[in-house]
């Protein structure tokens, strides 16, 4: 049996130069641990996403950092799942991720992209909402701009509870989302725009009923009038009316019609709001429909909201009418109109009698 070795005592040298080995080890560590942190703070926050700009809808529910990476993944938004699970980690986590439908495009950075499900601070865009625009053209022009889907905006417009909550009267906001431009964020919460365009609806209204008290009495009291009966024949007015000065007149009109007893049936004829119907009705005639309005439309019973057919106001707002639509119906001209019949430059010609309608017809615009 041989006799057991002696363990070599550590010299200084292995001890200098287990010591250097530890500070170059530490120093690697440090090098790796200052990069991860500027890719991930500093140079993948703001890196191009994979794409050129497409849009994808994404529905989020009590995501992890892993799973909302893997589903942003799947939907091509971020080119690889474990640096954006990285990196939400690294920022807080998903806690912060608002629940529910977004609309989200491939071309946006990390941050950018955790800023929209996060819905803060994320890149904003002007959209202009002129008069007489309906919900339809609206939700459009949302989805276009990426600031939501068309099809969540028109859910939100007839949700029924947020309708409540809103005081508008009525199966949709449609006369409600007030003309004006909207500083949006990208994938907004449609409940919130639907929101904002009714409360500037609700200023800008408040502000002419002050003005205009006694014509909201005067139609009141001729027509039992209120606020959804004044809206919806502004509507119509937006829709007809082309030049400023004519709005007044073309007001007087349709209130002739419905005030003088001697005007039988109470039929306002007004084409928009047979086009309407066919926006928010299926119809026979409206197959198909592009924004021609035709005979066969505007005398189709079928069609709620056809005046031709219809005694009185339609059912609803046909659009979304604007402060000078609102009161020119406040205070319309004084007329004895009954009849206008457009002539062309946008103006109307404007008749008491049947006669004298048709023959402005006669001559045409």
């Amino acid at each position: 049996m041989s006799p057991a070795r002696k363990r070599k005592k550590p010299t200084r040298d292995d001890e200098r130069s287990a010591s250097g080995l530890f500070k170059w080890t530490a120093a690697i560590m440090l090098v790796m641990l200052i990069t991860t942190t500027v890719v991930m703070f500093g140079v993948y926050p703001s890196a191009a996403g994979p794409g050129p700009g497409a849009p994808s809808e994404v529905d989020i529910e009590n995501e992890t950092a892993t799973s909302l990476a893997e589903k942003l993944h799947a939907a091509g938004l971020v080119a690889n799942a474990r640096y954006f699970a990285w990196y939400v980690r690294l920022t807080g986590g998903a806690g912060s991720v608002v629940n529910g439908h977004h609309l989200l495009t491939d071309e946006a950075s990390p941050r950018e992209l955790l800023h929209r499900l996060e819905r803060r601070g994320a890149s904003h865009v002007k959209i202009v909402v002129p008069e007489g625009w309906t919900r339809f053209d609206i939700a459009k022009r949302l989805d276009a701009l990426h600031v939501c889907t068309a099809r969540t905006f028109l859910k939100s417009t007839e949700d029924a509870k947020l309708l409540a909550s809103l005081h508008v009267q009525g199966p949709s906001a449609e006369g409600y989302l007030f003309p004006a431009t909207y500083d949006l964020e990208l994938d907004s919460d449609t409940a919130e725009l639907v929101t904002q365009m009714v409360h500037l609806f609700d200023k800008r209204y408040a502000a002419l009923e002050e003005k205009h008290d006694a014509g909201l009495k005067d139609l009141a009291d001729s027509l039992k009038w209120g606020k959804r009966e004044i809206v919806i024949l502004a509507s119509m007015i937006e829709k007809e009316a082309a030049v400023d000065d004519e709005r007044s007149v073309i007001a007087s009109v349709f209130l002739n019609r419905l005030r003088d007893p001697s005007f039988l049936p109470k039929k306002l004829q007004s084409d928009p709001t047979s086009g309407y119907g066919c926006l928010v009705g299926t119809s026979l005639p409206c197959v198909g429909y592009t924004g021609k309005i035709t005979h066969e439309i505007n005398v189709d019973e079928a069609n709620a909201y056809s005046t031709y057919v219809h005694e009185g106001l339609p059912p609803g707002p046909i659009g979304n009418p604007g402060a000078r639509a609102i009161e020119a119906v406040m205070s319309p001209a004084l007329t004895h109109y009954f009849f206008f019949v457009a002539k062309g430059g946008g103006r109307h010609t404007f008749s008491e009698t049947l006669g004298g309608h048709n023959a402005a017809v006669h001559v045409g615009p």
